[in-house]
């Protein structure tokens, strides 16, 4: 049936969250059959009166040639003041299975909230009109939310077995990006801005209501809510091409996302977040509150801390009486933390190979500077406090240093170090 949604007013009030927490249901496969579209993928533009066409003529395309189920194609156009509109709505009376929308502001966030909050599909997807992302991810990308594997489900540029053409200074950007992303908001999750992503609609019923921003960010902010509820994101490594006509505005982006995360930061540490509703109900597959395999992953690590911090103490006692305590500490230390880091690197965190391994070695020496720190802090402490503290005394404050360094070393390790291998989300293949 061939439909063309002509106009959607703006300013319409978003769903409500739901005032009972009540977790979401647990993740079912969708039936084999299914008579109305499973897969709703938005195509967001903003004046693309070039690429429109052949962009949703090469999707209609593919979907019909490749996709097992019911399908729709949505343009949301957001605020176009060329032919973007007319082209729209005359693929929509052309192709089965197309509609569009139209709203009077610009913003790729808001265009996916008002079509994704109108979509009565059971999964909802999005991808960039310059088509920069291979269409053969789209399939691996939404067949882990149709099985009820996961809840979301996102491409990444970032990870092991993507294949990427772009320029120096949008891969510098990209990396620093997802780079500070892992360093304040801990998020274990590769890459939070391909234009490439898909969502089970119960999902986006409960998190689009939570997400405030209505621009670029409205990726970061919906993915980073959805991990620290606990829901199980997807990663499909893809082959990307970048579009050399861009027309995104890097400064203001940029400046824009700062923002976003300091706001989602701070409404995240303010409890201010209803993110027990989100999480999903007990059962066999689902996710309960501690990721899987936390418990036997600290466990491993607290067995490799031992080993270490027991050759930590028993260099730093050979090398004391000749080089001294602060030395000692600093030599003991680093050779301590080199092997530390190979064997959480192995036991751990299971990786393997070579890949990578001088990339977790420098960022382990990186959290290795943060434990000399608070150990030689606590001597320097010490010998002020206590001059006369003897060797006994010393051992004894570097050991509960120590303990409070190893716990910080964890917490780097897994968000920052190893952030790939952490059990709460599930890749395509090994994130490097």
């Amino acid at each position: 049936m061939r439909t063309a949604r002509r106009s959607t007013p703006i300013g319409r009030p978003a769903p409500a969250a739901s005032a009972d927490p009540v977790a979401l249901p647990r993740r079912t496969p969708l039936p084999a059959r299914h008579p109305e579209p499973v897969l709703d993928v938005v195509v967001p533009v903003h004046n693309e009166e070039t690429d429109l066409e052949p962009c949703v003529r090469r999707l209609h395309a593919h979907l019909g040639e490749t996709f097992p189920y019911p399908f729709r194609i949505t343009i949301a156009d957001n605020a176009s003041t060329d032919r973007t509109p007319r082209i729209a709505a005359r693929l929509a009376r052309e192709l089965p299975g197309t509609d569009w929308i139209r709203l009077d502001e610009k913003g790729r966030g808001r265009a996916l909230h008002t079509a994704w909050s109108q979509s009565s599909a059971p999964v909802l997807a999005y991808l960039d009109v310059d088509l920069s992302t291979d269409l053969a991810a789209l399939l691996p990308l939404v067949a882990p939310l149709i099985s009820g594997h996961s809840d979301i489900a996102i491409g990444t540029r970032l990870a092991r077995g993507a294949r990427v053409v772009r320029g120096p200074k949008r891969e510098i950007i990209s990396r620093c990006y997802n780079g500070l992303l892992r360093s304040t908001l801990a998020v274990g999750f590769s890459d939070a801005q391909c234009g490439f992503k898909a969502v089970r609609r119960d999902v986006a019923e409960r998190l689009l209501p939570l997400v405030e921003d209505r621009e670029w960010f409205f990726d970061t902010e919906l993915l980073v809510i959805a991990e620290r509820a606990g829901l199980r994101i997807h990663e499909v490594p893809v082959d990307w091409v970048d579009d050399p006509d861009s027309r995104v505005d890097i400064l203001a982006t940029a400046l824009a996302d700062l923002r976003g995360t300091a706001r989602l930061g701070r409404a995240l540490a303010d409890g201010r977040l209803p993110l027990a509703a989100l999480r999903r109900t007990g059962g066999p597959g689902q996710d309960p509150e501690l990721p899987p395999g936390l418990v036997p992953q600290l466990l491993r690590f607290a067995a490799v801390g031992v080993a270490s911090t027991l050759f930590y103490l028993l260099l730093y006692t050979v090398l004391r009486p000749t080089a001294g305590a602060q030395a000692a500490n600093a030599l003991a230390l680093l050779a301590s933390a080199v092997a530390n880091t190979a064997a959480n690197r192995r036991l751990t965190f299971g990786v393997r190979g070579r890949g990578g391994m001088i990339r977790h070695q420098v960022k382990g020496l990186a959290a290795f500077l943060v434990g000399l720190a608070l150990t030689s802090g606590s001597l320097t402490v010490l010998h002020h406090t206590a001059p006369g503290a003897g060797p006994r005394v010393e051992l004894l404050t570097l050991v509960l240093a120590n303990l409070a360094a190893t716990l910080l070393r964890f917490l780097l390790l897994r968000a920052w170090v190893f952030p790939g291998h952490r059990s709460r989300r599930t890749t395509g293949s090994s994130a490097s």
